[in-house]
């Protein structure tokens, strides 16, 4: 059996070689997602539609929270107000972005809801598992700018496809997961914790990181209260801090390619390869770990990754360290703003 290090290392270096691949694959996903998008569309009626489907240059489609509905105004379908037909096809359109890891997590997050309304004994938020939406921007297609999104607390996907399912230019950020509590520690579900893995593995990197590395992998001692991007519109790289992918030994440097992992494996196939692709052509030498608050399991953490055209937050600090934001953010191509960029500039030319 190869050693999860070489496994992880010649895997980066396969995506290395997959530029065109990629854009197959996304090719693929976007063709995918508007036959799919499509089905959820035409099941729809009169008034639903009217809800769910906006245009897609609507101002709506670049904002985003992770908060309550009760503090954030969305707009979109709420999956109480489908059918069970209709859930199943908006269920089926959310597979189309997410490997069965991470539909396991996002359902699993929806969840969470239902735990928190027992915990919460009847507090101001509805908590409720069905009270995400689902907004489609634009005409699903062979042609044309479009997008869809699934959003409410704890969970924010959304994708942005470029020239419809022709080219397949397709974005896939931000995204946000949240899990609250993150340890269920009580009930039917307890020891059940949703971003696991990405607690552990960004733990267990810095935790056998050298001393000297490790100094300088911690920023501050104690975290920050939440992701320091929140709900930003736009964002710009954070100044150089942390500890360098080049800088780590080569069994570090693996722990660093599978914590990235944990994140790219929640989006299908397709997509997760043109995230690898894009970020190792910028240069695996070129990102940058950084950890804020204490190593002990329990305690109140933050960890922020950042490469050339990435940026990876999680912090666990609320609920006396028992709920986890975590973001992924494009620093060109959040919302498809690079794609549409580039799609401006074919068509002028």
């Amino acid at each position: 059996m190869r050693h999860p290090m070489f496994r992880l290392v010649a895997a980066v270096a396969v995506v290395s070689t997959m530029w065109g691949v990629a854009a197959i694959a996304s090719q693929k996903s976007a063709a995918t997602m508007a036959a799919a998008a499509t089905r959820f569309v035409d099941s729809l009626s009169a008034d639903q539609r009217t809800r769910a489907v906006l245009p897609f240059d609507s101002e709506d489609r670049l904002r985003w929270h992770f908060i309550p509905n009760e503090m954030f105004a969305r707009k979109g379908l709420m999956i109480k107000d489908m059918t069970e037909a209709q859930r199943r096809l908006a269920h089926d359109l959310l597979k189309t972005g997410l490997s069965a890891r991470g539909y396991t997590k996002v359902t699993s997050i929806f969840e969470l809801e239902d735990i928190l309304q027992v915990m919460e004994k009847g507090g101001r938020f509805a908590r409720n598992k069905d009270e995400y939406l689902v907004a489609v921007f634009g005409v699903p297609g062979a042609k044309g700018n479009w997008g869809w999104r699934v959003e409410g607390h704890h969970v924010s996907l959304r994708f942005t496809i470029a020239e419809g399912a022709t080219r397949g230019q397709l974005s896939s950020s931000p995204m946000f997961l949240g899990t609250n509590p993150a340890d269920v520690r009580d009930g039917a579900r307890k020891g059940l914790r949703v971003l696991g893995d990405e607690e552990d593995a960004a733990r267990a990197l810095v935790s056998a990181l050298p001393a000297e590395l490790q100094q300088q992998a911690i920023i501050k001692a104690v975290a920050p209260t939440d992701i320091l991007t929140m709900n930003t519109n736009d964002i710009t790289p954070f100044p150089d801090q942390g500890v360098l992918y080049s800088a780590l030994p080569a069994a570090a440097q693996a722990q660093l390619v599978r914590l990235i992992e944990v994140y790219t494996s929640n989006m299908e196939a397709d997509v997760a390869a043109a995230r690898l692709a894009k970020i190792t052509a910028a240069g695996l030498g070129r990102i940058r770990f950084a950890w804020a608050g204490p190593i002990e399991r329990g305690q109140k953490h933050y960890y922020m990754i950042q490469g050339p055209t990435f940026l990876v937050e999680y912090d666990n600090t609320q609920n006396n360290g028992n709920h986890i934001h975590s973001v992924w953010r494009d620093f060109d191509g959040d919302f498809g703003r690079d794609l549409l960029r580039e799609h401006l500039q074919a068509v002028a030319h």
